[in-house]
This record gives C-alpha cells, structure tokens and sequence, in this order.
C-alpha cells in the first residue's frame, strides 16, 4: 500500500505544478492597456474639476448679500427685490408741468411769427418758416393746412401772412375763388384784382409782366419769349382738357411770332386770328391752318366765346410785386371752373415773373381752395415747380384744404397727377391739421403718419385748435387773434348779420 501511495504520489503531478501549467488567460495588448488609464485619469481630472468649479460658486453665493424679502429698514429702505408699484395718478397738465418741468416741448423758439399758446406746455408758440429753415430745423419751407369749414384754418392762414408784413415779406394770392382775401389786402395796403363778366377790368395773358433789374436785353427777351410761349400753351392745354400734339405746338409758335412782330405788346385775339388763318409765308403747303385749327378754336373761346370778355384786350390792371399783398379774386367767377383755371394760369405766369427776381424778397404764396386748382394738369404742373423751387425762389408755399383726401380726387389712381398732388404733400414739412370728421381719421393719419393719440385728438379739437406736425416733432396750438384781425378775417358775416 505504501508503496503504491509514494509512486502514486511521485508519478502524479502536482496540484500547484498543474495549475502553473494551465492556459494563462488572454490579455490584452500592452499599448491598448495604456491608453484605456490615460482616459481613466482624464476623466477623474475632469470630474476634479466640475466639483471644484461648483464648491466655488456655492462658495460665492453663500458670501452674497441678498435684500430681504420685505426690503431694507433704516436708512437703506425702498430697496426692494422687485418692482416698485405705486397707484396710478391723473392731475393737470399745469399741475404736472410743476412735478416734471422738464418734460415739456421746448417750442420752436421765440423768433417769428406769434400764432397763439402751445396747450401742451402753456407757453407761446411762434413759427417762421424762413427762421426754421436757416437754423437747420426744416429743409422745405411750405405749408400744408387742412380742417373742416368753421374749423379757423383761414383765420391761422391770414394771420400767417399778414402778421409777416412787418418782417419785410410780401403775399401773393394767384387764385382767390371766394373773395375772402380781398378786404385782407385792401387792409394792408396792397391790391386785389377782381375779374370777372361784367367788369371793366381785362387780363392780357401776352403782357411783359416784371422784368428783374439784374436782367439784360438778351436775357429779358429771351425770358420773354419762353414765358409767353408757355402761357399760350398753358391755356389751350386747359381750354381742350389734353396735352398739345407737336403739330399744334408748331402753329401756336408761328403765330405767336408773327403777333410780336406786328406789336409790340401783342393780345390774344391777334395769336388767335394768325392760328386759324396762319400768313402765307409761314403756310406754304397749306396744312398749317388745318394742324392748329382745334388748338385755334380752344383759344377763340377766350376772346369770342363764353369766356370773352376778360382777355381780348390790353390790360386794365397791373401786377405790382412790390405792393405789400396782391390777390386775385376769381368771387365773380366761381361758377365757371374753366374760367377759374384760366385765370389762375395767367396770374401764375404773371407772379412767376416776380418770383425769378433774385431781389424780390421773401414771399408768402397761398393757394386756397386748393382743390378746385388741382383739377387742371398745367396749373398742377406750375405748383409742382413752384414748390420744387421754394428755396430758390425765397417763398413759402400754403396750400389750404378742406381734408387731405381731397388728394385722393386728384387723377385716377396711378396716374401722373396723383403723383404731382402726392408730391405736394411730401414737399411740404409743415402739415397743420384742424378738425377733421371722423370718417377722414383714417386718411389723414396715413398720409401726415400719425399716431394713435394725434389721430384721436382731431375730432375733439376745437375753434381755431390744429395739430401742427412741424418735420417730426408734434404742437396742439390755440390760435390767438387780436380783436381787429377777428373783424377783418371774419367769414360769417352774412350769416350772422342782422337784417
């Protein structure tokens, strides 16, 4: 037994013998276990790091110093973590004005024309468009005024321009189709010019008008000629409602010459006769008289037709540009609103005569019942030049409306004249609304880009109350009239006199 045992014993091997013999498990590749460590630590330096960077903001927020819920006590009261409440309150702008004397509108400044109080801040308001112009504060000097009829907006016009006078400025009315003008000029010592079917005063269109001091021969005739050229232009264009084709442009031409030849201060009945039966030396081929015959026969309504009378002969009138105030009153006249457009067209080639003088002055130009004059192509032509040139000329143009959508009636919708009435507007800084109805709220703020509280004060605004929108900024103006202006810019009078 023993014996078996040892030689068992020896023969077999080894426990531990044979577990150092087993297969070794697979491991892996040096390389690989040292890249997987690199990883290990940088993810444990990450990890350092985030519990770092929170133990330090933890950190800092525990030293802050936070307001209590309730707010400090003692002398650091009123701070409080949220917002500040107090209850709404409503006073007086007087009242208010003594709370916050800072927050009023500064005005216009005080050089210029006084038209009434500023009801906003309560002091005066003063406006000059020449002064705004040369401090910067406005680049186009015209105005456009808009209100309802009893509104006051003639009343502001006229005391605009007559308060101006002592200035040295000088008023131009080309077109007064009620009259209203004329006691204003007659009070000022300038002149206002009544036309009309009845009357002994005639208007020639071919008149040499003003001729400037600083012009030479060359110039004048030159001047003269072009300016004469236009204006029979200007009137068939009116008379026939249509542009001029270059066939009629060329018989009005001819005839004009021959005119001037003959005379030397030419009418309209002789350019008439000379279109009609043109002389044989200019209607060689004998179609001349059959190209100008419709422009021919527009323009013989204004000296034998029904609206003879008023320019068929020389002139019984004179347009005097150094007179303070010159008004045309077209009263007698206002049923005809060809006649009307007529007339306009010749007294604006007559002013445009003085307003080329570079030493005319400074001048008011006021069209009233603008609407009525911006039906016609060539006078709405005429104001856009004149508008355009403002600053050349040394004027300041008022255009008087009842509402700004009388703009909307002019042309057909895309057409040029609805651009000229269009530019109008745009051409004028100064916009002074009065009241208005309620059903022009909406046009009237999209053409002046009001805003929501302007829109609403025109209905509420009362007698001789405007919004003046002067470039950006915003007035409510009170206009103030001393009693002798009420008396000579009154406009009711037969409605309120007593039989």
């Amino acid at each position: 037994m023993r014996s078996h045992c040892e030689h068992r014993r020896r023969t077999a091997p080894h426990r531990g013998t044979r577990r150092t013999t087993r297969r070794a498990p697979q491991r892996p590749p040096r390389t690989q276990a040292h890249g997987a460590q690199i990883e290990a630590d940088a993810r444990r330096a990450k990890t350092f790091e985030a519990r770092q960077r929170w133990q330090a903001e933890r950190a800092e927020a525990r030293s802050a110093a936070y307001l209590p819920a309730a707010g400090d006590v003692g002398p650091e009261q009123l701070r409080m973590p949220s917002r500040l409440k107090l209850p709404k309150h409503q006073d007086t702008s007087a009242t208010l004005a003594g709370h916050y004397p800072f927050l009023a509108e500064a005005g216009l400044g005080s050089a210029g024309v006084f038209v009434g109080q500023d009801l906003y801040s309560g002091g005066s308001f003063v406006y000059d468009p020449w002064v705004l112009y040369q401090r910067g504060m406005i680049t186009a000097p015209n105005i456009v005024l808009a209100g309802i009829v009893g509104s006051g907006k003639s009343s502001l016009a006229k005391s605009l321009y007559t308060r101006s006078l002592p200035f040295g400025r000088r008023v131009y009315v080309p077109g007064d189709p009620k009259g209203e003008h004329t006691p204003v000029a007659e009070a000022v010592g300038g002149k206002a010019i009544i036309l009309g079917h009845g009357l002994r005063n005639r208007l020639n269109p071919l008149d040499e008008g003003h001729r400037a001091a600083s012009a030479s021969d060359s110039e004048w005739t030159a001047q003269l000629a072009s300016r004469r050229r236009e204006l029979i232009g200007a009137l068939a264009e009116t008379v026939l409602d249509r542009a001029l084709t270059p066939l009629e442009h060329t018989a009005v031409d001819l005839a004009l010459a021959d005119a001037v030849r003959s005379a030397e201060v030419p009418i309209l009945p002789m350019v008439v006769d000379r279109i009609l039966e043109p002389p044989a030396g200019d209607d060689r081929d004998g179609r001349l008289a059959e190209d100008g015959r419709l422009v021919g026969h527009a323009l013989r309504r204004l000296v034998a037709g029904d609206l003879a009378g008023l320019f068929d002969g020389p002139s019984t009138v004179r347009f005097d540009p150094s007179l303070p105030m010159v008004s045309l009153d077209l009263s007698r006249v206002a049923e005809n609103s060809t006649l009307i457009s007529v007339l306009m067209t010749c007294s604006s080639a007559w002013m445009e005569s003085a307003l080329a003088d570079p030493a005319g002055g400074q001048r008011w130009v006021v069209y009233d019942e603008a609407w009525r004059l911006m039906a016609y192509p060539a006078l709405l032509r005429r104001m856009d030049a004149q508008w355009r040139l403002a600053r050349h000329f040394g004027i300041a143009n008022m255009l008087i409306f009842h509402k700004l959508s009388d703009l909307d009636n002019v042309g057909d919708s895309g057409s040029a004249m609805r651009a000229l009435a269009s530019s109008l507007l745009a051409n004028a800084e100064t916009r002074i609304v009065y009241r208005q109805e309620p059903d022009q709220l909406g046009s009237t703020a999209t053409a002046l880009g009001l805003s929501g509280t302007e829109q609403q004060l025109l209905p509420a605004l009362g007698t001789g109350q405007g919004l003046w929108r002067v470039k950006d900024r915003s007035f409510v103006v009170q206009h103030q009239l001393h009693p002798d202006e009420l008396a000579a810019f009154d406009t009711t009078a037969r409605m309120t006199a007593n039989r």
